[in-house]
């Protein structure tokens, strides 16, 4: 399998992220000394409002753009699989043609695509749990990271009070470690995810083949032949695919969840988070990030906020805020992806 050249990833991200400010100046190292007291206080608040225990304290930090890149380099090589596993098949050769520097010629393809991405959405991320994923001496991690320079140009570019910014988005990203570090199966079930949609498994004959013909049946009918799941679902397997959609599915589930509390505690704690809400929201739906991540594959993500959020109130209107408990029961007692459209269906589906 084509392996991604790192450094070119890294490399390309640069300029794609590029520069601000007040990176590295004094403001933003006084937030990394004042972030550990927010994510603290959120912890606690986050607690009380889902049940889910956070035992033990993160380890907190303010990073810069390209650090957010290297932290991420792993996890979205796992996203762009289908991907790697499509230039395999359609050039079996490319993957392991030098280009006279040693480097596979696939490796440097896939890492020059996976830079720009990186470096697009790396001016973009406020916060970050890092947990899901291993290091690479094994070790599994319990962080909480907020990039530095798009918080602080978010609270200048909009005259946010920064202790209220920087405390809600660590409401959002204490949500995130709530269900992965208070619901014990969680990070297992979703390594369990990653590993089915990398593996071998995964892999397809005739892939290219069977791509055309979805694209012509998907013109007869008059339909996009992209997508909501963009080039990466064009591109999956049968099993693939399945898998994106127990993804999908889930991180709908943990992001509706963590926007829903992280709201219901701002109100509660904030003055002014209906218009930090508003801003975050529309800045979701900027044009251009739209364009970026329906290529991707995950145009999805854009519509996790919504959908999920939608199906976490759908679920207390219908039932009670206790009732989602039952989410955090076993892999089998998740919602599906239709189910994250009708919340009704899931409670029939757990009440039976």
């Amino acid at each position: 399998m084509t392996k991604i050249d790192t450094a070119t990833t890294t490399s390309v991200a640069r300029r794609f992220s590029g520069d601000y400010a007040l990176a590295g100046s004094y403001h933003e190292r006084k937030f990394a000394w004042q972030a550990p007291t927010y994510v603290a206080r959120a912890s606690e608040l986050v607690t009380a409002e889902t049940g889910l225990e956070l035992a033990g304290a993160p380890d907190v930090g303010v990073i810069s753009r390209t650090q957010w890149v290297e932290t991420n380099i792993q996890s979205f090589t796992a996203l762009l699989a289908p991907l790697r596993h499509a230039i395999e098949d359609a050039a079996p050769s490319m993957a392991d043609e030098t280009d006279g520097s040693g480097t596979g010629i696939g490796s440097r393809f896939m890492a020059a695509e996976l830079g720009a991405v990186l470096g697009f959405l790396s001016k973009r991320v406020l916060g970050q749990y890092e947990l899901v994923l291993p290091t690479s001496d094994g070790e599994v991690g319990d962080s909480v990271f907020f990039v530095g320079a798009n918080v602080l140009s978010m609270e200048r570019l909009h005259q946010f009070r920064p202790s209220h910014f920087r405390f809600w988005v660590a409401l959002h990203e204490s949500a995130h470690r709530a269900q992965f570090k208070g619901v014990p199966w969680m990070r297992d079930y979703f390594l369990s995810l990653v590993d089915e949609l990398v593996g071998e498994g995964a892999r397809e004959h005739g892939r290219m083949a069977r791509i055309a013909n979805d694209v012509a049946a998907a013109r007869a009918r008059g339909e996009d032949p992209i997508g909501d799941a963009g080039i990466l679902g064009m591109l999956a397997s049968g099993d693939q695919r399945a898998v994106l959609n127990r993804v999908q599915a889930l991180m709908s589930l943990l992001e509706g969840h963590g926007h829903v509390v992280m709201d219901r505690i701002g109100e509660r704690e904030l003055v002014d988070v209906g218009r930090m809400s508003d801003v975050l929201t529309a800045r979701r739906a900027d044009a251009k990030t739209q364009r970026l991540m329906r290529l991707i594959g995950m145009e999805m993500k854009l519509k996790q906020y919504e959908l999920g959020a939608t199906f976490i109130r759908g679920v207390e209107n219908r039932a009670s805020w206790d009732a989602l408990a039952m989410a955090w029961e076993s892999p089998e007692a998740l919602p599906t992806l239709s189910e994250i459209e009708d919340p009704g269906a899931w409670l029939d589906r757990m009440a039976g």
